[in-house]
This record gives C-alpha cells, sequence and structure tokens, in this order.
C-alpha cells in the first residue's frame, strides 16, 4: 500500500483567513476611532451650549443677519428682543413636557424695524388651548422678551405631519407657520422665552431642554473590544490550525 501523503501546508489558508481578520479588525478599529472623534465633537458642543445658555443675553439677531444663521453657531444663544405681540395671529403646536400634554403658544413679534420673530411663550395644557383663556397673558404694548434661539423644525414630527389647513401643528416650523399666518418674511428660527412668569401661570416658559446624549465613549469601547475579540478569535483559529498540522506532520511516516 502507498504510505499517507505528508499534510498539505496550512499556510495560505491561514493567509487568506488573516487578510479577512486584518479587514474586519481594522474596520472595527476605524468605527472605534471615529466614536472617539464624535467624542470629543460632542463634549465641545455641550460645553459651548452651556456657556450660550447662561450668557448675558444680547440682542436678538438684525434681519439683515438671518442668511448668516446657523444651527452650530447660534442656537441655543440668550437673546433679547423688543416689540408687539400679534396675538391674533397666534399658533399653538402638540407638545408633551414633564407637565404632561399640551401645547407651545408661538406668537408672531414685530419689533420696531418691522422684522417679525416667532416667540415660544411657553407650554399651555390641553384645556387652556384656547385664545380667550389666555387673554389675561396677552399684555399690549411694546414688551421685552429674554430667551434662547431655537432652530426651524421643519416637516413636522415623527410619524406626524403638519397639518395647515386643519390647523394641526406637531412640530415649531417657522417657514410653514409664517405661510399659513400670513406673516410675510420671519426670523428663520425662534425664540423660546426664559421663566419670566405670566398671569396665572400660562404660558409657562422657561421649559427649554437642553440634553445631548454621548454615548460616544461606551460606543468607542464597544467597537475596540469587538476588534480585540475578532483578533483574539484568528489567532486561536490560526493556533488550532497550525497545532493541528504539526500533529499530521509528527504522525506522518518519514519519507
Amino acid at each position: 500500500m502507498p504510505s499517507p501523503a505528508a499534510p498539505p501546508s496550512p499556510l495560505r489558508s491561514l493567509l487568506l483567513w488573516g487578510f479577512a481578520a486584518l479587514a474586519i479588525v481594522c474596520g472595527l478599529l476605524a468605527l472605534g476611532v471615529w466614536q472617539v472623534q464624535r467624542l470629543a465633537w460632542k463634549t465641545d458642543l455641550i460645553a459651548r451650549v452651556e456657556a450660550r445658555v447662561h450668557a448675558a443675553a444680547v440682542p436678538a439677531p438684525a434681519q439683515d443677519t438671518w442668511p448668516a444663521i446657523t444651527r452650530a453657531k447660534d442656537e441655543y444663544r440668550r437673546v433679547q428682543l423688543t416689540g408687539e405681540f400679534l396675538y391674533d395671529r397666534e399658533t399653538t403646536v402638540y407638545a408633551v413636557t414633564d407637565f404632561g400634554a399640551g401645547y407651545w403658544v408661538m406668537t408672531p413679534l414685530r419689533d420696531d424695524r418691522g422684522a417679525v420673530t416667532l416667540i415660544n411663550r411657553g407650554f399651555v395644557p390641553t384645556e387652556r388651548r384656547a385664545a380667550e383663556s389666555l387673554a389675561a397673558a396677552q399684555a399690549a404694548g411694546p414688551l421685552t422678551v429674554t430667551g434662547l434661539i431655537r432652530m426651524t423644525e421643519p416637516h413636522g414630527a415623527f410619524l406626524r405631519a403638519n397639518d395647515p389647513a386643519n390647523d394641526r401643528w406637531y412640530s415649531r416650523d417657522v417657514e410653514a407657520i409664517a405661510a399659513a399666518r400670513d406673516l410675510g418674511a420671519v426670523a428663520p428660527y425662534f425664540i423660546d422665552a426664559d421663566a419670566a412668569a405670566n398671569p396665572d401661570g400660562y404660558p409657562r416658559g422657561g421649559l427649554t431642554r437642553i440634553t445631548f446624549p454621548n454615548s460616544h465613549l461606551s460606543y468607542a469601547l464597544t467597537w475596540f473590544a469587538m476588534a480585540a475579540v475578532a483578533a483574539g478569535m484568528y489567532l486561536c483559529f490560526a493556533r488550532h490550525i497550525w497545532l493541528e498540522y504539526r500533529r499530521a506532520q509528527r504522525s506522518a511516516p518519514d519519507a
């Protein structure tokens, strides 16, 4: 009978699997590095927003600067604006807050230069949505509003599109509200009014939620751990294949 042939070298197979494992490990490491970069960005964002929120109020951006307004540069900036509210063009937008479900009261304010800015005067419960329920809070004459710049929220909320024709609003879409209320050109942002008290407590301002989920560190550690596991699995696999090959070599008869 012919002697058993010597076992074939597993080197080619190990190299092929090694390249595949290397690609997987590099991909996982890249995702981890990306999350570290996101962590640095998010930490800087939180610091900048905290500084804006607690800074002294500055005049709201003038109309000629509106085209330069950006989310990254201006959102949550603390500003002041003086003008007259246009209560007859008010819009209520569905809201869920720590006080329950209800509505944001979005009221246009025209300043002394004729520019119009939407002001989120605050939250009211559902039973206070009607304009007559807020008559006590409709002060006449020029008023000064202090609050935070917020960027428009187009396209409605998740699974709930704004329905201007039926006056159903689920997001604070500045452009759509301006069109529905025939306001003409308005600021490309709205202002969340601060917690200054209104008569009988409504609308309730100062409810801006400034929360930025920051799980990037845990995500980065997860990707790095998966890279380590993938590398470890390949090394264990390669060690097993190599030991089996060596064992087969020792078992093969001498040529």
